[in-house]
């Protein structure tokens, strides 16, 4: 008797076991009754109906990422690879959502299986476009043009593409070498146009500085010279007046005009004693000459008194 009630009490308390579900915190589970879809499992503690509603296929709504690398071929049969990095969730938890993702596939490997050959299609269809010198400058655009091919389709698979990121992109060695070539021959052409034109500017503004100089030495010898002029017209003309004024007294006086004649010979010929240098003077101390420059000093003489 004792057995006949414990069987039951074990039999209930299995039935009750079996209809418990845990359901982890970011995922949900599918449940099925007959192979059909009933109803979504929430995380948490839930109960189902035992050996009539079965768990299809747990969910998980969290960020996953994928990494994968393929190759491209560009407008000028150039191969380039890539390496990238996808990251994807779930796009909702809307019950038609999990549908989607549940039953669109028939299992993950499948489903990573069309994301894999998507990515590469859309990336490769977007490099058939462009040129080899152009593809590492549109790592960007490559991105925005495989999210905006990918994000409706996606999404009718239940799927989000959350970022797609390219982290490297390389091409063939050979190619790698002969671009490694250009930029360094770019480089030395940029070299040199920068010295030739530091060169230049630094030619032509010596130019100019010697320029500048010669014009300002120019204009300085100009000053000089007019000053000398004007000094030595100066001093002409205040010898000038001396002697008219020498003369004149002289004459008052009733002396010989030929007194201070003699006197500036004499002092002309202690200056140029003096200040020479040992260079050879040639001049004329003959009576005639004197005559003629007193001749001259008279005639000053009268000039100034016109005036």
């Amino acid at each position: 008797m004792d057995v006949l009630v414990l069987i039951p009490v074990i039999l209930l308390i299995l039935l009750v076991f079996m209809s418990l579900v845990t359901v982890q915190q970011g995922t949900v589970a599918v449940i099925t009754v007959f192979g059909k879809y009933r109803r979504i499992l929430r995380p948490g503690l839930n109960f189902k109906v035992p050996f009539v509603e079965k768990i299809f296929r747990r969910i998980s709504y969290q960020n996953r990422s994928m990494e994968m690398k393929f190759q491209a071929i560009t407008q000028d049969q150039a191969n380039v690879n890539f390496s990238a990095m996808l990251l994807y969730s779930v796009l909702n938890e809307d019950s038609e959502t999990i549908q989607n993702v549940a039953f669109k596939f028939l299992d993950e490997r499948n489903f990573m299986q069309a994301l894999i050959r998507s990515v590469e299609g859309s990336v490769r269809a977007f490099v058939a476009t462009k040129k080899q010198s152009e593809i590492l400058q549109l790592r960007t655009e490559i991105i925005l043009h495989v999210k905006e091919q990918l994000d409706k389709q996606l999404e009718g698979w239940g799927y989000h593409l959350l970022d797609i990121q390219m982290n490297d992109i390389s091409f063939d060695e050979v190619i790698m070498r002969s671009m490694a070539q250009v930029v360094s021959s770019n480089n030395l052409k940029a070299a040199a146009e920068n010295e030739g034109q530091a060169l230049l500017i630094t030619k032509t503004k010596a130019a100019e500085a010697e320029g500048n100089a010669i014009k300002i030495s120019a204009e300085a010898e100009r000053q000089a010279a007019q000053l000398r002029g004007q000094g030595v017209a100066l001093f002409r003309e205040e010898v000038a007046k001396g002697m008219a004024q020498a003369a004149k007294e002289m004459q008052q006086a009733n002396l010989d005009a030929s007194f201070i004649l003699f006197s500036m010979w004499t002092d002309a010929l202690k200056h140029f004693a003096e200040t020479g240098k040992g260079n050879t003077i040639f001049l004329d101390g003959s009576s005639d000459n004197f005559q003629r420059t007193m001749q001259q000093l008279m005639a000053v003489m009268q000039g100034k008194e016109m005036k």
